[in-house]
């Protein structure tokens, strides 16, 4: 619709028939118009007399006259048809970058002379080339493009050759219904089937090195490699193919760096990070500045490998360049022992393919027309690619044509408008089918398009390269000729190798500790045993044996925490951690609350009993062993539930601390990775404080009612004090090492130092401090007999008979408080009989009141005199109990001591 509207003349119809023979066109018509074209074919046992071809112009007249098919003059039917031209267009740089075009182009067209020279192949078509010279810019090439596109005749394969312009020509050229076939490209980028949906090539991909490498990787057991490549597109996105095979081979890429002009900083990141296997990508300029850079940083030698591409000239290393301040001598001891990899352009078998020459026969035939040397001529490598890609072409155009001739179709039909595909599929199909052995090697596309072909793999040795391999892509196959050789004799390891080393307790602490251990429970075995066979002796039970012996079984059961406490790989394996690591928590665990709360419940009561107010003292006088022992319950209660949730929520388990490597001595590639095994859980931090914060709550309360205690005596308990020697003791030995073992738990043996001797020296402490005074008591004076033995005994010491005597004595007083009560009970009566007497008396003796009155004032008198002096509410301490007969006697203030109870609280 965009197009302006005009009349045309049309040609006579009478040049679409032809007797004895068919009319081609185009396209489908009714009317030849100005510009329609017509081709002439004659049947078998005819030959064609006159032009093949007619065009109608402009002057409605068709340019040629029409041709008549002849029977042959000598009669016989000979089976030959005129061969019909397909056109192919070509960009050949000749110049410019990349001048491949010099011998590419020559061996194009001789691939073309000996395909249109076999009868078998396109029997009744021929190949023509139509080029222009790229000068491999895409910029010129898109000018020769359109005169290549809307020009006549009509192209039906386009050929280019540098990889830029097959960017530009592939990706266009889908718009003209053409296929596209390359003799030259290797960028990795032209693989993408999403954007270059009908593009070929016949030059392998940059990334079939990646193959190769990999498989080099595994044979000498490489898992981690480093790679450094300059910032250009070919280069980045073969990386980027090579970073997903090795993935996909189990291999890691652990260093990847990159660098536009200079690679110094990047080889300083290489050997910073220990990189060992190294792929290089990048020209061969760059090259020379990286290994002038390798050597500075002596990133070569027998711990090192490097992969490049085998493309470079084999002098490379030794080329002047002002660019580097690298010696000669400097360059070619950096690059010894160096691998490459190197796509075969020529077939190595030197086998005759589909051209009926062999490799070396085309090469000879090749030099004969260039007439220059190969170093002087661009493009010698490739130059049998393009011969294998018109070899190609020809193959699939011949497939096509057959697949064609069953729909009744012929190849001279193509056009390039999108609605008549049918030739571009089938052409698409054969191309992608192909396979053939050529001049260099077996051809066949992968998926993507993209030449399978052998790669090479040499060595550099002794500044020469040596072949060491080939390998096949298209069958996984590797050719390995085992001329390999390394600077250290072997291949080198892909990395430092690390030794893990567990680090162990010394065994010489862990017995040491462990005798003292065991010589501590064989004490509190002692000691336990003592106080159950002296339990009946007044002076044991009065320190509460039932408590002592709690505290002698937690003793005990703290010190045989000290044993798993030492356990470690040494001794164990790791499934047994975790029952150790249980062991540990609940063996010191409950050995505390055992040891540590029964002697806490003893301070407590002394501290609750003796410091209350006077008037609550008589009610807790009286001691109860149970809420003692309910005490000991909730305190080892409390460590049960916490312990038993720890082990259940977030039990313990066996973890792993790594600590920095560390590098033997001498010249060996490895290091040492010192691990030390903990008992750890997932929220061990948060557990450690619930039970250090409850545990040091309990040790700063026990201190401070032992200092409140430390001056109060009492019958009940008499080890009270002992009790509060070993509180200080305790608290000040878990306060300090708790907080210590946490910073040295890295060090294994100042850890369980500190902790098992902390756990001995508190064990030791209170066994000594509650026991051993006791022992020495009973043994020094006898006194092993029962309570009842005890109490008949006059010779009794004097600290019980002060206590006996207080005893007594706060028996009389209470006794002697209720006597006093009911006296003054009795003195309020007889005042009030005594004033109902006085009354009654001044109502009879009404005629004598000053006898009465005085007798009464007398007797009132020395009543009182009487009662003041029998009860005088004054004294504070002291009352007098006086008799009625003795009343006379005594004075107001006097009290006779003989008579008198010294009563007191």
């Amino acid at each position: 619709m965009d197009q302006r509207s005009r009349c045309v003349r049309n040609c006579s119809k009478l040049a679409l028939n032809l007797e004895n023979g068919y009319v081609m066109t185009r396209e489908q018509i009714k009317m030849p118009v100005e510009g329609t074209v017509v081709d002439y074919r004659c049947d078998d046992g005819f030959i064609l007399v006159g032009s093949s071809r007619s065009i109608c112009n402009k002057y409605g007249k068709w340019n040629t006259s029409k041709p008549i098919c002849k029977v042959d003059r000598n009669g016989n039917r000979v089976f030959h048809r005129s061969k019909q031209t397909l056109y192919i267009g070509a960009l050949f740089p000749m110049s410019g970058g990349w001048p491949g075009g010099q011998a590419c182009l020559p061996a194009a067209q001789m691939a073309l002379r000996d395909v249109n020279n076999r009868s078998d192949i396109l029997r009744d078509y021929e190949l023509q080339l139509i080029y222009h010279d790229s000068m491999c810019d895409p910029g010129k090439s898109t000018k020769f493009l359109y005169e290549l596109l809307y020009n006549e005749p009509m192209k039906i394969v386009l050929l280019p050759g540098c990889s830029g312009v097959s960017t530009l020509v592939a990706e266009a050229a889908r718009m003209w219904n053409l296929i596209v076939l390359s003799y030259g490209s290797s960028s990795p980028a032209l693989s993408n089937r999403q954007r270059f949906p009908t593009f070929f090539r016949t030059h392998p991909s940059a990334t079939l090195h990646n193959p190769t490498r990999v498989k080099l990787f595994k044979r000498w057991g490489w898992t981690k490699i480093a790679t450094i490549q300059q910032t250009t597109e070919v280069f980045t996105s073969t990386l980027d193919d090579l970073e997903q095979r090795v993935k996909e081979a189990g291999i890691e890429i652990s260093v990847r760096q990159s660098f536009l002009t200079d690679p110094g900083v990047a080889v300083k990141n290489l050997k910073r990070q220990d990189a060992r296997i190294i792929v290089g990508l990048f020209y061969e300029t760059e090259a020379r500045k990286v290994f002038c850079e390798v050597f500075k940083e002596k990133l070569y030698g027998k711990k090192y490998v490097w992969f490049l591409i085998g493309w470079y000239a084999d002098s490379w290393f030794k080329i002047q360049d002002n660019n580097i301040n690298c010696t000669v001598q400097n360059m070619t001891e950096a690059v010894e022992g160096h691998l490459t990899t190197e796509i075969l352009m020529v077939n190595p078998t030197n086998t005759r393919g589909i051209s009926k020459m062999t490799s070396q026969e085309f090469l000879e035939k090749l030099q004969t027309i260039i007439k220059k040397s190969p170093e002087e001529t661009g493009g010698y490598q490739e130059a049998p690619l393009a011969y294998d890609a018109i070899w190609a072409l020809a193959l699939a155009l011949n497939k096509t044509a057959q697949e064609l001739e069953k729909k009744k179709i012929r190849l001279e039909q193509f056009n390039y408008r999108s609605q008549n595909r049918d030739i571009t599929d089938e052409l698409y199909k054969a191309m992608n089918s192909s396979s053939f052995d050529g001049v260099s090697g077996h051809v066949v596309f992968d998926a993507s398009g993209s030449r399978m072909a052998w790669t090479m793999v040499e060595q550099l040795q002794d500044a020469k390269y040596v072949k060491i391999g080939y390998y096949d892509s298209t069958n996984d196959n590797m050719s390995y000729f085992g001329t390999d050789r390394w600077i250290g004799g072997v291949p080198p390891a892909d990395h430092t190798k690390v030794i893990p080393t567990f680090r162990y307790l010394s065994q010489k602490l862990f017995v040491s500790v462990s005798v003292l251990a065991g010589l501590g429970i064989l004490l509190g075995i002692i000691c336990l045993t003592f106080n159950i066979y002296n339990s009946n002796v007044r002076y044991i039970q009065n320190s509460q044996p039932y408590l002592n012996n709690m505290t002698a079984v937690g003793c005990t059961l703290a010190l045989a925490a000290v044993f798993p406490l030492g356990l470690d790989g040494y001794h164990i394996r790791k499934w047994h951690f975790p029952y150790v690591c249980q062991a540990r928590v609940w063996l010191l665990g409950l050995g505390f609350s055992l040891a540590y709360g029964s002697m806490f419940t003893k301070i407590w009561w002394v501290h609750t009993v003796f410091t209350k107010k006077e008037e609550k003292k008589e009610k807790r006088k009286h001691l109860e062993p149970w809420k003692l022992y309910a005490t000991v319950s909730v305190l080892l209660a409390i460590d049960v539930l916490t312990l038993a949730v720890w082990q259940i929520v977030d039990p313990l388990q066996r973890t792993i601390e790594e600590f920095t490597k560390e590098a033997p001595a001498g010249d060996q590639d490895v290091l040492i990775l010192p691990k030390l095994e903990h008992c750890s859980s997932n929220k061990m931090n948060t557990w450690l404080g619930i039970v250090y914060g409850y545990k040091g709550l309990l040790l700063l309360l026990g201190i401070f009612l032992a200092y409140e205690t430390k001056s109060v005596s009492t019958e009940k308990i008499n080890d009270h004090r002992a009790v509060g020697m070993a509180i200080y003791n305790v608290a000040v030995l878990c306060m300090i090492t708790a907080p210590v073992t946490m910073i040295v738990s890295s060090q294994q043996d100042a850890a369980f130092a500190f902790a098992s001797l902390a756990v001995v020296f508190s064990v030791y402490i209170t066994l000594v401090v509650l026991f051993v005074p006791k022992m020495r008591r009973l043994i020094t004076r006898g006194e092993w007999q029962s309570e009842q033995q005890d109490t008949m005994k006059t010779g009794s010491s004097t600290n019980n008979n002060d206590e006996e005597k207080s005893r007594q004595l706060e028996k009389e007083n209470r006794e002697l408080e209720k006597i006093i009560a009911e006296k003054e009970e009795r003195i309020t009566e007889l005042r009030q009989q005594l004033y109902e007497r006085q009354q009654l008396r001044s109502r009879r003796r009404p005629s004598n009141p000053t006898k009465e009155n005085f007798t009464d004032n007398h007797y009132s008198n020395s009543s009182s005199g009487t009662v003041s002096s029998l009860y005088q509410p004054n004294l504070p301490l002291v009352k007098c109990l006086v008799s009625s007969e003795q009343t006379d006697k005594l004075g107001r203030n006097n009290c006779d001591g003989s008579r008198v109870h010294l009563l007191y609280k």
